[in-house]
């Protein structure tokens, strides 16, 4: 999935930082030449690997996966 594998490398390589949002589903609908559907399907997925968090009427937010080691890890 094209832009499931393009968020994550963003994400990833630190182009989109934590706490920042991610590009509206109309940018990324116009950036990749995708339907809405497949951007929301790639957001779900990016969601359910606790990757993102979406917060209504505000928009789709990158976490702080660091935070989550330190719970992990009882810190």
């Amino acid at each position: 999935m094209r832009v499931l594998d393009a968020l994550t490398a963003d994400i990833e390589a630190g182009r989109i930082a934590p706490g920042e949002r991610i590009p509206s589903e109309s940018e990324l609908c116009e950036q990749h030449g995708v339907a809405r559907e497949t951007v929301r399907r790639a957001v779900r997925v990016l969601r359910e690997r606790g990757r993102v968090e979406t917060e209504w009427g505000r928009g789709t937010f990158v976490r702080d996966r660091s935070a989550d080691q330190g719970r992990e890890s009882g810190i």
